[in-house]
């Protein structure tokens, strides 16, 4: 047994242990270099320190560019003439972060943050603005508390999505969480944009079913709900990632599920009267039972000696397959949906099923937090208010023939989501959307001259389908990043410039993302190339702003 004056001894050693790390910077990296500041920096700011090669990572390190390119999704993101970070910094605990914001500050460096990785512009890991910047990654900080008893779950930003599901139907069979179909992506990201996903028309975003959140913010102060009050709670739900603070955690409200769901996909082709059934579809995805989810998968593939469009009915029912094959007859029986087309599952396989992965996976595999899909690709967004009528979607598969690997989805609005107001929270694209579409264009090859054909041809496409898209503005979805309609160089973009990318994203609700970013970061130390930009401050007074 060991007395307690050994155990006092081993705590004070460890405790020397511990603030005697800055040793580590003189023998792995010069005291005086900018990384060398930033590594003493941070063991002065933090709980605790530790070696410099537990948690930092510099570009001479052999092991930088696997830590990279661990979660980026966006191949084009990391070709060798992007610039590089300087250094990637992995907290181990929330003072860490904090210490980072602080450090970042006094050094004059950029920080980027990366939840999960996959910001379809690459910008919580390359920056187009002026070096030196560092990354902040927060993939160690991942611990996920469930409690199905009070409904809520607490989920740290380094957690991906398919944890936090695993998490919960660990717990219960009946709990689920409404957020993305992708489960590869890092719940604190993830939710500053919206959070849309397979039950989005029954219960909304996930950004509708959070009640409290802990962030760090510009001064490097750890914040819950109650300390940062309820303009800045209603800004980082919804209102981009990036501008505001750094997500730490998340409490999720837990929305009941039934304990067996079931699923379909159900392609059809040209041939099989494609058209006329997806303008159909268009008739009824907004309107059809809100426990049903049909999003629609569009593609070219083979058929026989040609090639064809092909457009697929991938689907979520929260009910059995009996209830669901009704629905479907009553409200769309031009999809001609089949008893022996149903699987019934649980809520939990059903979310494996949606994200791709084979039917004898077991859900463990979510813990591992792999994404399925790393190519390069540029993608854009759009929202549709009234139908795509058939010679417009004639137009579509046109230009879908003249791309080599194109794809687009829609997804189906209504339900829930047309009940919640616009300025509920930042995320605007409610009543009256009947869908919104994904563009994607994919590729292979690194080439420059590759990219540029790609990029040309998704912006042919884009204006096209110009008059069959939402209008002053046409909106976009921040969590699809674009930086085709508009971007921050350097920090210096007015409020007007911003604006041309901020209304598309957020509508009226920018304006006042706008006014809360000037009060809590004054000085726009959370800067991207389409972060919330501040009001510029006026000399009348001490403090006084545009705002007050």
């Amino acid at each position: 047994m060991t007395s307690s004056n050994d155990v006092s001894v081993m705590v004070s050693f460890f405790i020397v242990l511990l603030y005697s790390c800055s040793s580590y910077v003189v023998s792995e990296i010069p005291a005086t270099s900018s990384n060398g500041k930033f590594y003493e920096c941070i063991c002065q700011n933090s709980d605790y320190c530790v070696p410099f090669s537990t948690a930092f990572v510099t570009p001479t390190n052999a092991s930088f560019t696997t830590i990279l390119q661990s979660t980026a999704q966006n191949l084009r993101c990391l070709v060798p003439s992007v610039v590089k970070p300087q250094l990637i910094f992995t907290p181990m605990a929330e003072s860490q972060v904090q210490a980072a914001v602080i450090c970042s500050k006094q050094l004059g460096l950029q920080l980027r943050v990366r939840s999960g990785g996959h910001d379809y512009e690459g910008l919580s890991y390359i920056s187009e603005m002026e070096p030196p910047f560092i990354i902040l990654d927060l993939s160690k900080l991942r611990e996920i508390m469930v409690n199905t008893e009070e409904n809520f779950a607490w989920a740290q930003a380094g957690a991906t999505v398919g944890e936090v599901y695993y998490r919960i139907s660990e717990k219960s069979k009946t709990h689920g969480f409404p957020a993305g179909l992708c489960t590869s992506l890092g719940i604190g990201g993830h939710i500053t944009g919206g959070a849309y996903g397979t039950m989005m028309r029954k219960y909304g975003l996930g950004a509708d079913n959070v009640v409290d959140a802990r962030i760090v913010d510009a001064n490097g102060r750890i914040l819950d709900r109650q300390s940062m009050g309820e303009d800045l709670f209603w800004a980082i739900r919804g209102g981009g990632g990036a501008s505001f603070g750094i997500i730490l955690s998340w409490k999720l409200r837990l929305v009941p599920v039934p304990s067996i769901v079931t699923v379909f996909t159900v392609p059809k082709t040209l041939e099989q009267n494609g058209t006329k059934i997806l303008y159909k579809w268009q008739q009824v995805a907004d309107k059809i039972d809100e426990d049903l989810f049909i999003r629609v998968i569009i593609n070219v593939v083979d058929n026989k000696d040609k090639k064809t469009i092909q457009t697929a009915y991938n689907s979520l029912f929260l009910g059995r397959a009996d209830r669901l094959l009704q629905i479907m007859n009553e409200n769309f029986h031009e999809l001609g949906l089949t008893q022996k087309d149903c699987t019934e599952m649980s809520w939990i396989k059903s979310i494996m099923y949606i994200a791709g992965y084979p039917s004898n996976t077991p859900p463990e595999v979510l813990l591992q937090g792999k994404s399925l899909f790393k190519n390069y690709f540029k993608a854009k967004s759009d929202f549709v208010k009234d139908p795509i009528p058939e010679d417009g979607l004639e137009g579509l598969w046109k230009r879908l023939f003249e791309e080599d690997s194109p794809l687009v989805i829609w997804n189906p609005y209504g339900g829930m989501m047309a009940k919640i107001s616009e300025s509920e929270t930042p995320f605007p694209h409610r009543k009256g959307v009947i869908y919104m579409i994904q563009y994607l264009t994919l590729w292979s090859d690194p080439a420059k001259e590759s990219a540029t054909k790609h990029y040309d041809w998704i912006r042919r496409l884009y204006n096209y389908m110009t008059p069959y898209a939402s209008m002053f503005p046409r909106e976009a979805y921040v969590n699809y990043r674009d930086l085709d309609i508009g971007m921050n160089k350097n920090g210096t973009s007015s409020f007007i410039e911003a604006s041309v990318w901020g209304n598309k994203y957020f509508k009226d609700n920018f304006n006042r993302l706008v006014k809360v970013k000037t009060k809590v970061d004054p000085e726009n130390f959370f800067l991207h190339e389409q972060s919330i930009p501040t009001l510029p401050i006026t000399r009348k007074g001490k403090g006084k702003s545009m705002n007050q």
